[in-house]
């Protein structure tokens, strides 16, 4: 009998069944061939839904949907279509010139089935790595099928379907057929569509095979991004663009490092007279909507020519046409400079809600062309209100009638000047702004800190460069500067009650089947107090009444604005201008003008007055807003009006008294518990100075010189610190043979007895560069009476005051001693020129200095503004 068979062992509770390798084989087989059907599935629907696409929409491989701009009011405005386009056949093309447009593109172009799983799996990766998506993986035919059959939404569903049309357009057509109709199909920008068409535009050649490599480099890097990488529009980004197209090539073996290096370091031969199709109306603003739906909304210029989409903006069109008539108006324009054109720029903004209502980029703007609305460029004194007097307002302790000093002074080496080199020792704020006076408010930049100032500029959308952080700031002297949208904005936050909006000129935007897709979401902020918003309009409409700076502005409503302007640097040419600038503004809208050259050179520079932007500003406002009612700026609730000065002295008299070698100066009183500021001029001085305050209504200067000529003016100070307007003017000449009291200035020695019948001190001894001694004065000393005199005769012996009435302060030559004074006297530090005592305890009277020193700002050193910093 045979051996049984050993029977395996039965299995215990609980004992785990053992899993052998041949079934682990068969379960992966089987799920391989699970995933294998799903796959071919997959593919076979992929496949069928492209085709059915393809054969649906086989029209949109000839033809384009119109998009149509619709103006504030919901009115169609234009239409936006193909143009520019040149056809050209694949074998007109060069084949370096194609296989640069593959090393940049798809460089798995002729092998891939119109996916490219390697480039997906490589941009899934580096997505997944940096946690964003950083890299995209669509091919040529991708985008083909992208631009011609789908929208701009980035979702997966339509990733799907562009994949499905891509491997469709691979089965009905050749690689050459697909490269043919994309190299037709794409946008190279300044209305520019095909690569014939831009090949013309940018380097006049009709023939793609008079192109050499770095041309073909800088036409296969533009449409990643036309309005970036445009060689006339942004030659600095096109040529490193340019760069890594060269790169690409060299890498995957079309050129040689040689040829890389070369046509890297070529200066490109721009077209100088480029093609344009006929101008679209309003073509900056229609530029700008495309620039704004790309950066925004992610919808490409060729996707809003081709797409068919209804969009909605801020345009008023009867502003814009007002704007675009001016501009053509050569009247309102300095004459065009020798080797280039007079320019100018403008835009109208809705202060209420951001919208831009008209904005002009150049007085013969191209499509696609240089906006100079975008540009910054120095401000000139329009900056003053954003970095200067706006802050100030809003610190607090600053009102528009608050006296700012302007008197010849330096800030750490940076001297500015007043563009009329006068300096009347102070001026209100209003005065200030309405003269656009330089000083002030450099002054006033300095008092209330640059850090502040600038902190206030950036809430208003200013942007600074790292070099800006100095005072010349107060004039606008920029590193880069503003772009008029950037003053206007600013501008708009002042005339808003201190809201701030987020500029737009896109509303909403509409798929071709009324669908939204896109709308502006309002972004606002308050960036100052009403209080300030308010006193600043009444500072700037200031300047355009009679006397301000911008009077040309001014129109039949209310207007406020400020004008600017920036010095040309050139020698023998300081008198000229590189910039001018008027910004302002209506309850309706804000507006700032630029106008000068692209280039500013000895050759082409400004020339017309600071008030030409102004008269801009009219002749576009007036028509904009014609048929509305005009309206006054509102008050905001809770917000005073601000309270003007006092007037001032009408009664000044100067007289000279040939007895005391002295200017006799009197006024009538102003007023109970009023003090006075005195200012002097003397004719070959640039400005005012202050020379004293004295509680009295009569003053007696014996500082005066013989032969000169002397103007004075006076303020009053009353109890609660307000300051008066300046009063009239009072004009007094010393002859020129006048010689009474004038002797020798010395140091001179009070006597030692007290003060009797207006005595100063008793007798002292003189002693004027060690030759003689005499009877002199201390420097100072109180006497009871009604004025007060400012120093003695020089050289005068006797050491008694005429009249025994009156308040000695200081004398042109300084003298130290000490000794007795009046009762209720103090003690003085002598300044040089003039002392003025204090009132405190008993009766020592001091006073020092260097004789014929003068400290008044008047005698401060100077330098210019630097280059470009001079406003007005």
């Amino acid at each position: 009998m045979g051996k049984q068979p050993k029977k395996p062992a039965p299995r215990r509770k609980g004992q785990k069944r053992k899993i052998s390798a041949g079934r682990v084989t068969l379960w992966l087989v089987a799920a391989m061939l699970l995933g294998v059907l799903c796959a071919i599935g997959l593919y076979i629907m992929i496949i069928l839904n492209g085709q059915k696409l393809l054969a649906e929409n086989k029209d949109k491989l000839d033809m384009s949907q119109t998009s149509i701009i619709y103006d504030s009011e919901g009115k169609e405005v234009t239409r936006m279509y193909t143009q520019n386009r040149v056809l050209v056949s694949l074998g007109e093309v060069p084949k370096l010139l194609r296989e640069a447009f593959i090393a940049t593109e798809d460089r798995r172009f002729e092998s891939h089935f119109g996916v490219d799983l390697y480039s997906i799996g490589r941009a899934l990766y580096r997505d997944i790595l940096h946690r964003s998506a950083v890299e995209g993986a669509s091919t040529i035919t991708q985008q083909l099928a992208k631009n011609m059959f789908l929208s701009s939404q980035k979702t997966v569903f339509r990733k799907v379907q562009e994949a499905s049309i891509a491997i469709a357009l691979e089965n009905q057509f050749t690689k050459d057929e697909i490269l043919e109709m994309y190299l037709n199909r794409i946008y190279f920008g300044n209305s520019a569509y095909g690569i014939k068409a831009a090949s013309m535009y940018y380097f006049g050649k009709s023939d793609l095979n008079q192109l050499d490599l770095a041309e073909m480099a800088t036409l296969a890097g533009i449409p990643k991004s036309p309005a970036n990488y445009s060689p006339t529009d942004n030659p600095e980004q096109s040529k490193a663009r340019r760069a890594t197209v060269l790169t690409l090539m060299a890498d995957q073996g079309y050129i040689t490092q040689a040829q890389k290096e070369q046509a890297m370091n070529e200066e490109l031969k721009l077209n100088p007279h480029p093609e344009t199709p006929k101008k679209t109306e309003f073509r900056t603003f229609m530029d700008y909507v495309m620039q704004e739906a790309s950066d925004v909304y992610g919808i490409s210029d060729d996707e809003l020519y081709q797409g068919g989409y209804r969009i909605y903006t801020t345009l008023d069109v009867k502003a814009q046409q007002a704007m675009d008539d001016a501009y053509k108006n050569d009247k309102l324009f300095q004459a065009d400079g020798p080797d280039q054109p007079m320019e100018s720029a403008m835009v109208i903004y809705n202060q209420h809600d951001g919208g831009i209502a008209a904005m002009i980029g150049g007085r013969n703007y191209t499509a696609k062309g240089w906006n100079r609305a975008l540009v910054p460029r120095q401000p000139g004194s329009s900056f003053k209100p954003i970095v200067v007097y706006g802050p100030a307002l809003e610190k607090g302790g600053w009102t528009p009638y608050s006296m700012l000093k302007d008197e010849r002074m330096s800030f750490n080496g940076y001297s500015p000047r007043n563009y009329d080199n006068r300096y009347p020792g102070e001026v209100t704020m209003m005065e200030a702004v309405k003269k656009s006076i330089n000083v002030p408010a450099v002054w006033l930049l300095n008092q209330i800190g640059l850090d502040y100032g600038m902190k206030f500029a950036e809430n208003l959308g200013i942007t600074f460069d790292k070099n800006d952080r100095n005072l010349a700031i107060a004039l606008g002297g920029m590193t880069k500067g503003a772009s008029p949208l950037q003053m206007a904005r600013a501008y708009g936050a002042f005339a808003n009650n201190g809201i701030l909006n987020k500029p737009h000129a896109i509303v909403k935007i509409e798929d071709s089947q009324g669908r939204t897709i896109a709308s502006f979401k309002p972004e606002q902020k308050r960036v100052m107090s009403p209080q300030t918003s308010y006193y600043m309009t009444k500072l700037l409409e200031s300047v355009v009444e009679p006397g301000g700076t911008g009077a040309s502005a001014r129109m039949d409503r209310p207007v406020a604005g400020k004008t600017g302007s920036t010095q040309l640097d050139l020698k023998g040419l300081e008198q000229y201008y590189r910039d001018l600038w008027f910004v302002g503004y209506t309850t309706e809208y804000t507006a700032a003008v630029w106008m000068g050259f692209d280039k500013t050179d000895s050759r082409n520079y400004v020339k017309i007055s600071s008030g030409a932007p102004a008269a801009l500003f009219k002749t576009v406002m007036s028509r904009a807003l014609a048929g509305k009612p005009a309206t006054d700026f509102e008050r905001p609730q809770g917000v005073k009006e601000p309270a003007p000065p006092p007037r001032g002295i009408t009664d000044l008299k100067a007289v000279f008294n040939k007895d005391n070698h002295a200017v006799e100066l009197s006024w009538s009183p102003y007023g109970s518990n009023s003090t006075y500021k005195l200012y002097r001029k003397e004719s070959k001085e640039a400005g005012f100075g202050e020379i004293m305050q004295a509680p009295d209504s009569r003053i007696i200067d014996m500082s005066v010189q013989a032969g000169a000529t002397y103007q004075y003016y006076v303020t009053a100070v009353s109890a609660d610190g307000d300051v008066s307007d300046k009063s009239n003017i009072a004009e007094v000449s010393v002859p020129a043979d006048d010689t009474s009291g004038i002797g020798i200035p010395g140091i001179g020695q009070p006597g030692g007895g007290p003060p009797q019948n207006g005595q100063n001190g008793g007798q002292g001894s003189r002693n004027p560069a060690d030759a003689s001694t005499g009877n002199g004065n201390p420097a100072g000393g109180s006497q009871s009476g009604g004025s007060s005199r400012i120093g003695t005769p020089p050289g005068q012996k006797d050491g008694t005051a005429d009249g025994g009435t009156g308040t000695d302060v200081g004398i042109p030559a300084p003298a130290t001693g000490s000794g007795p004074g009046d009762a209720g006297g103090g003690s003085t530090s002598g300044s040089p020129g003039m002392a003025v005592p204090d009132t405190g305890a008993a009766g020592e009277i001091t006073g020092g200095g260097t004789p014929g020193s003068d400290t008044s700002a008047d005698n401060l050193s100077d330098s210019r503004i630097p280059a470009g910093r001079r406003a007005r």
